[in-house]
């Protein structure tokens, strides 16, 4: 009999063994002292890119190994398809008479994929079709910048919960494009087929950037320098909104009763429940979705529209619970947050306002306040960046300035909003430089950045996210005696709807999603490394937790998951999951020239 041999993703350093052996008292007296070197977390979320789409062709130092679409051979180096691009080939599906996760194909997309449309790229027309991009594209990935130059806008895929979960395809990976012209952004509510309704998708959510051509040239610089996870993932399908509560939370949000306003759990208006199961006549035309429509979910319950077949994946991969609470109506998509910046802010609850009343899950910023630990969430554009940023940040140009509610998740927490020393600890860009400047900076920092430069497509791009990326880190690296104690870690919030070729795993009703980038720039991150190790948003909780001996958020949230176990012939897909890393893996706190990566 062949003996397995298995590889522990949670390998110990010295330093961290032996911060890790403190005694209980010595904890008790010191809430402040961490379990390795970093005194400083910063955590810088972008948006909407999926790992390959940023670095499906990027090639590592000599003797890393990287899971993306160059190594599998869907592409060459210079962009092209590849000996094994039928790998990503894209189906048609076929939809049921209700809502199913894996769908029967019909069909391949031979003659081309359909051209991408605009949808409300900066600088084109809206809602047309996208003439920089031919209309005979091949099955699969495609480099946009062949079309489209990397630092132009162009449209925006759609990344929704349900969507996502037919996306994937059980694994395949082959609905992307099916999806995005079926139903694309949702269907708001409005009856099929809504006056000659056309999703307007196209197949934007295939394209890549090529970094072997010139694309995306300051991730590339921070990958080859630093290190990166080549398994990395969103914590739920879907967009922004429930991904930013994910990271503050490790669980998902959910409708509160909007009277009492206590945070007690209750039923939705109707018109605000999703339900994805087809229109009649329709090829997938969802009949409740969309930012006007429906996104909460009652999981619990196996007979709600689209819980059946999420459930039925999950059991598919071995997982028997979903970790959905009973008479609990979940959010999945983009609502507003009850504050709107302030307390003094409030808004509306209706059927017709598409808000989330008043949360009392318990966040990370609880936890760290609860043990004396400082953090602080700084969110750009909020306040008076507008004013103080009108001409740019350090000579990056903003063409507009537009705070994103959803992307301040805190901001529809009780236990922030209703405590003025807790509120007081949302802050702007502007209080961040500051904060960095003076050496004030707390132990743990959440950054958004200005929406302009958040990496969005339509309304940013890729690069613009990179700019701000080298002016925060240039910043941090500038007081010197916060850079020898800090780590600074790069994501975004969800893959946006593009295509990604890796493996997913299931960990609950929620998620997870498709891989998206993660980079930890650090003088002990390991260089030019690239982890394989599987790791969600949950993860970054989980860094913050063993680093400063702190207990889990809750009962539900993933940080209560264990480290991965992996087959030494298999890294990526671990043996006991559902299961996520703590980033750890990324790190060497034994390194002996740290002191020396200042450039």
């Amino acid at each position: 009999m062949r003996t397995t041999k298995f590889r522990s993703i949670y390998p110990l350093t010295t330093a961290v063994a032996s911060a890790l052996m403190l005694s209980a008292p010595a904890q008790a007296q010191d809430e402040h002292k961490t379990a390795t070197p970093i005194k400083h977390v910063i955590v810088i979320v972008g948006e909407n890119h999926t790992f390959d789409n940023l670095f499906g062709a990027y090639q590592p130092k000599r003797g890393q190994h990287i899971d993306n679409l160059l190594s599998k051979g869907i592409i060459t180096a210079d962009g092209e398809p590849g000996p094994r691009f039928d790998l990503s080939k894209q189906r048609v599906g076929s939809a049921t008479d209700r809502y199913r996760v894996v769908t029967e194909s019909i069909g391949d997309y031979d003659l081309g994929l359909p051209q991408p449309y605009t949808t409300y790229a900066i600088g084109q027309t809206a809602g047309i079709l996208d003439n920089r991009f031919p209309s005979n594209l091949p099955n699969g990935p495609y480099q946009i910048s062949k079309y489209a130059p990397y630092n132009e806008y162009t449209g925006d895929p759609v990344h929704r919960f349900f969507q996502m979960w037919q996306d994937l395809d059980g694994g395949k990976h082959d609905k992307f494009v099916w999806v995005e012209e079926s139903i694309g952004t949702g269907s708001d509510g409005k009856p099929y087929p809504a006056g000659g309704f056309n999703p307007m998708e196209g197949a934007i959510s295939m394209g890549f950037y090529n970094m072997n051509t010139g694309d995306a040239p300051i991730f590339k610089a921070l990958a080859d320098t630093y290190a990166i996870s080549d398994n990395y993932h969103q914590s739920v399908q879907g967009g922004t909104g429930a991904n930013f509560l994910a990271l503050v939370t490790g669980h998902a949000a959910y409708f509160t009763h909007p009277t009492k306003l206590d945070g007690s759990a209750a039923k939705p208006w109707a018109n605000q429940i999703e339900n994805p199961n087809p229109v009649a006549g329709s090829n997938n035309y969802y009949t409740q979705d969309g930012y006007g429509g429906g996104s909460y979910v009652n999981c619990a319950d196996s007979a709600q529209p689209g819980v059946a077949a999420v459930n039925a994946e999950l059991i598919r991969q071995g997982l028997r619970k979903n970790n959905c609470e009973k008479d609990h109506y979940y959010l999945v998509n983009n609502y507003n947050l009850y504050w709107n910046q302030t307390s003094a802010s409030p808004r509306s609850l209706g059927a017709d306002q598409f808000t989330l009343p008043p949360q009392s899950l318990r966040t990370i910023a609880d936890v760290l306040t609860a043990h004396n630990v400082s953090w602080k969430y700084y969110s750009a554009d909020r306040g008076d960046d507008a004013t103080t940023f009108a001409g740019g940040v350090n000579g990056i140009p903003l063409l507009f300035h537009a705070y994103c509610g959803i992307c301040d998740p805190l901001t529809g927490f009780s236990s922030i909003m209703k405590n003025p020393a807790e509120e007081a600890k949302l802050q702007n860009y502007s209080a961040f430089l500051t904060d960095v400047a003076n050496g004030t900076l707390p132990a743990v920092s959440y950054v958004r950045p200005f929406e302009a430069l958040a990496g969005h497509p339509a309304d940013s791009t890729a690069d613009q996210y990179e700019m701000f990326l080298q002016d925060l880190i240039a910043q941090v690296k500038s007081n010197l005696a916060l850079w020898a104690s800090t780590a600074i870690v790069v994501t975004t919030d969800e893959g946006g709807g593009y295509y990604d070729s890796g493996y997913v795993q299931a960990v609950d009703f929620f998620g997870d999603g498709t891989r998206i980038p993660l980079l930890v720039v650090s003088p002990y991150a390991k260089k030019g490394h690239v982890d394989h190790t599987y790791n969600d948003h949950a993860s970054i909780l989980k860094f913050i937790e063993r680093n400063w001996h702190l207990p889990t958020i809750s009962p539900r949230s993933r940080d209560n998951l264990p480290n991965p176990l992996a087959r030494a012939e298999n890294p990526y897909r671990p043996v006991n999951g559902p299961a996520v890393g703590d980033l750890m893996t990324l790190f060497d706190f034994d390194r002996d020239d740290r002191h020396h990566d200042r450039d």
